[in-house]
């Protein structure tokens, strides 16, 4: 039967899997119909568009006139030299917003980004091919890498430095892709919720998860334009939690099968290998209803089991607490 509603469903879970150094997979849910998008879309654009990272931004070149020069004892002419210099991933590691560091290579040599790294700057692909210099050449240059966000074209960059540079457009984003998928998920027998599942990949500036936790960030800044109106530091959200005094490990290694459970709902548990109370203690409310086979009937009735030891299923044990009985229940099953 349809139910009346005041307000829409709060999301409560969210779940990261590192696929990779660079990249990771974030998971919310559940969302009501149309909310999913409604959060995925802006936040992919300001992954996109506002996360934090360096760019090569200038450089001099001794012996170089301009960016369609050419040095004797260089084989790479100026412009291919530049542009083996954008594809590398620049960091600066000293906490400034910009740095300006000279170079000077002698004797027959291939230089790569390994021989930039130092102090204060760190190439993150290494092994980025930069140049190649003979015997009888000395190689002297310096650039400044900038932090910053977005794109900006050399001809923007042309009056933030000395005449001597020759400024290259920078690309500042660490993300290169984001996408999204909207994917249906059941919650108390209706399937039109859903989980929104983002894979974020960057190119090693930055962690893929702290890019997320930025752009999230970005967008709670930006709302809060509002807060100065309407007050919205006022709107409480409760979130059920055990109390600590009330919680003991011996209750939550109690057996499923010492609960006295129905047939139905004890073999839903077992089938889903949940062996003890602990293991659903540590699930979500969302997670325990999408047991499958376990129908609205099994659900009331470990529900009931649960109140009636002092952990009410919607609950949220706390996390020193969570820890210690996952180590416990990992004992008991090894």
């Amino acid at each position: 039967m349809k139910k009346f509603v005041t307000a829409p469903f709060l999301p409560t879970e969210v779940a990261i899997e590192k696929i990779s150094q660079n990249v990771a997979k974030i998971s919310a849910y559940p969302f009501e119909s149309g909310y999913g998008i409604t959060l995925a879309h802006p936040i992919r654009r300001l992954l996109m568009s506002s996360s934090v990272g360096y760019s090569v931004i200038a450089v001099h070149i001794e012996g170089a006139a301009h960016e369609f020069d050419t040095v004797r004892g260089m084989l790479e002419d100026i412009s291919i030299f530049i542009i083996n210099l954008k594809n590398m991933r620049f960091k600066i590691n000293n906490g400034e917003d910009r740095v300006e560091i000279k170079y000077t290579f002698n004797s027959k040599q291939t230089i790569t980004g390994a021989e930039l790294s130092n102090d204060d700057l760190t190439v993150i692909n290494g092994d980025a091919y930069l140049a190649t210099i003979n015997d009888d050449f000395s190689l002297t240059f310096s650039i400044i890498v900038q932090k910053g966000i977005g794109y900006v074209s050399s001809e923007e960059i042309r009056g933030m430095v000395a005449k001597e540079y020759i400024p290259i457009d920078a690309f500042f984003s660490p993300v290169r892709k984001v996408t999204y998928e909207i994917e249906k998920m059941l919650v108390e027998d209706n399937p039109n919720f859903e989980k929104v599942v983002f894979v974020v990949e960057t190119n090693g500036q930055i962690a893929p998860l702290d890019a997320f936790k930025e752009s999230v960030a970005i967008m709670y800044d930006q709302m809060s334009v509002f807060n100065k109106v309407f007050n919205l530091s006022d709107v409480q959200i409760v979130e059920n939690t055990f109390e600590e005094s009330n919680v003991d490990l011996k209750d939550l290694i109690v057996k499923i099968e010492d609960l006295d459970l129905s047939a139905r709902s004890f073999n839903s548990l077992d089938r889903a290998k949940i062996k003890y109370v602990g293991d659903l203690a540590l699930m979500s409310e969302v997670e325990v209803r999408n047991i499958k086979n376990l129908g609205k009937k099994s659900l009331d009735e470990i529900a009931e089991k649960f109140a009636s030891i002092g952990f009410p299923i919607e609950g949220t044990l706390p996390e020193d607490v969570a820890s210690a009985l996952r180590k416990k229940l990992e004992q008991l099953k090894a």
